[in-house]
């Protein structure tokens, strides 16, 4: 019996990623809804993702299957009205400027803290872990605070500024181990209640307040995880913020800028449909040429690290923290626990599959004599 045309097409396109409907795999999804293919061909990766909240469908190793998709380029044969809606939507708009910055801090960060606390570990650290010596998270994320911190050059007496310092442990870390006095912004509420407490008793200032405030000296600058919530269209005005709050003694060649954040393979104007709609609304990965035209003629780059791969491993460790924690957390209904699983799955599936990276440049603002030794 012929299959209907929308179902013949979804059955080709997985097959084409050697995955099969109803399969025995592990990656082979299993159908319930058969609407699960219209929404699909309509709507692209925002279809595959609701249809998965809803119950539409189910899969054994969900970060597997995504993982073939991706690695396979299934993803850029169906892209849905979304996609391009939101195309149109980063083309018109400055889906970063004013209220617009704020909504990913209202609808991600201020979800609640006890559902961080449960899956990022002992350190309320929400960014990709160094594993190159770790055995477990908790390691891996003290890692890279030590990395960072190394990378900066941090000393006693040093002012460091942290551009979006979530939960504030990245300050105390700095503080706690270096000696140094810090101010940290977020647009997060319940992030900026928590840091205050984390880094009380430390000279640590954490502001609810939108980086393009910021004008003041520092002699280092460290961001962790923040730049995917920038946008194309304010990449000038945050390295222009970060230059003028960068000292800059010609006989030292300036203080130093560390940007901690995931990148693109290719050069987009928005996010994921799914990913915006559910988890970071208005975000967008810069990709390196974006980064490069904006950072020319306002620093020189003294360090580019990519370690993306450690991104897979870390959040394989936050979802066995989560999973081992739903039932402490019981007003987080099934239909947010499933997409909160094809978040963390979806990102496991797009570092593993190499399209997107972790990155660290080390910036300074006109270049440190006689070189930079990068620590690793």
């Amino acid at each position: 019996m012929a299959l209907h045309p929308l179902k013949h097409r979804v059955v080709a396109l997985l097959e084409a990623a050697g995955l099969h409907v109803d399969g025995p795999g592990d990656c082979d999804p299993q159908v319930h809804d058969p609407h699960f293919y219209g929404r699909v061909v309509r709507q692209g990766s925002l279809g595959l993702g609701e249809s998965y909240m809803d119950g539409g469908w189910t899969v054994r190793s969900l970060d597997g299957m995504l993982h073939r998709l991706l690695r396979h380029g299934i993803d850029q044969r169906v892209h849905g009205l979304a996609s391009w809606a939101d195309d149109l939507r980063a083309w018109v708009l400055n889906l970063q400027s004013g209220r617009r910055a704020l909504r990913v801090g209202e609808q991600h960060y201020d979800i609640g803290n006890d559902l961080f606390e449960a899956m990022l570990g002992q350190r309320l650290v929400y960014s990709c872990g160094y594993w190159r010596e770790a055995r477990t998270l908790d390691e891996a994320q003290a890692a890279k605070l030590d990395l960072a911190c190394r990378k900066l050059g941090l000393r006693p007496g040093m002012r460091l500024l942290d551009i979006g310092c979530g939960w504030g442990e990245a300050l105390k870390f700095a503080a706690e181990h270096h000696g140094v006095t810090g101010v940290g912004v977020t647009i997060s509420k319940e992030q900026a209640e928590y840091a205050r407490r984390l880094c009380a008793g430390l000279p640590v200032e954490i502001r609810l307040q939108d980086y393009r405030e910021l004008d003041e000296p520092f002699d280092r600058i460290v961001s962790i995880g923040m730049f995917e919530h920038v946008g194309a269209k304010n990449y000038d005005i945050y390295f222009d913020v970060a230059r003028r709050c960068l000292r800059d003694e010609e006989a030292t060649g300036g203080g130093l800028f560390l940007l901690h954040c995931i990148g693109s393979n290719v050069s987009v104007r928005h996010t994921d449909p799914w990913i915006g709609r559910y988890i970071f609304p208005n975000s967008m990965l810069p990709s390196a040429a974006q980064i490069a035209a904006c950072t020319e003629g306002r620093f020189v780059t003294e360090d580019w690290h990519n370690f993306g791969t450690d991104y897979d491993l870390t959040l394989q460790a936050w979802r066995a923290n989560i999973e081992a924690a739903w039932d402490r957390l019981p007003r987080y209904d099934e239909r947010f626990r499933r997409m909160w699983r094809y978040y963390l799955a979806a990102s496991m599936a797009a570092f593993r599959a190499r399209r997107i990276q972790l990155w660290q440049l080390v910036l300074s603002p006109r270049g440190i004599p006689g070189g930079y030794l990068a620590p690793r």
